[in-house]
């Protein structure tokens, strides 16, 4: 499974930094960081916190790609 991910958009829109949005959610900015280039994919918890910060639902911020057959 392969999760896309918009949250180098919202924190443009919102003018957050990885370190600040890495804060407000407890996580370590590299966290954020990896999110964004696809290098990690969050836990449950971790998108709602994230999607919760940027006001939006968890899809607008993430989308689940399946594993091709």
């Amino acid at each position: 499974m392969r999760i896309e991910t918009r949250i180098k958009e919202f924190r443009a829109r919102d003018g957050l930094s990885q370190g600040e949005l890495a804060k407000r959610v407890g996580v370590r900015r590299e966290t954020i960081g990896n999110l964004e280039i696809g290098r990690y994919n969050p836990s449950l918890a971790l998108a709602w916190s994230i999607a919760a910060v940027f006001g939006v639902p968890i899809e607008a911020v993430f989308t689940v790609h399946p594993d091709e057959p």
